[in-house]
């Protein structure tokens, strides 16, 4: 990998599920920019806003400090894994209590300057 042409953005809080988070986030990987972009903009999934603005920071960061050509970019990797979890009380019947977890993931996504001949999803 080369780290020339690469740039790197984290969120380390998003309050969803990590397997409903890596449903949005697999289907962006190997996209162009641009269209990964559009189809997060138009997604009904709440949580789409929040991987936008995490691939929007990797695109600014391969402009801003890597200088890299946004037209030019594609999403090499994007990986979720599992960060804390808040965990709640809800009360049930002759005084007891059930838990509810409320999980947290983190995102990681990748994007790399690459020429327009290697192979893209679509």
């Amino acid at each position: 990998m080369n780290q020339n042409l690469t740039a790197i953005a984290k969120d380390n809080m998003v309050r969803i599920s990590p397997i409903k988070l890596s449903i949005i986030v697999n289907s962006i990987v190997n996209m162009k920019v641009s269209m990964a972009v559009n189809q997060l903009q138009f997604s009904s999934k709440r949580i789409s806003k929040t991987v936008l603005k995490v691939l929007n920071a990797a695109v600014a960061n391969a402009e801003n400090n890597k200088q890299l050509d946004i037209d030019r970019l594609f999403i090499k990797e994007a990986f979720v894994g599992k960060s804390l979890r808040m965990k709640r009380w809800r009360p049930r019947a002759k005084g007891r209590a059930a838990s509810i977890l409320k999980p947290f993931s983190r995102v990681t996504i990748v994007v790399e300057e690459r020429s327009e001949n290697k192979k893209e999803k679509v």
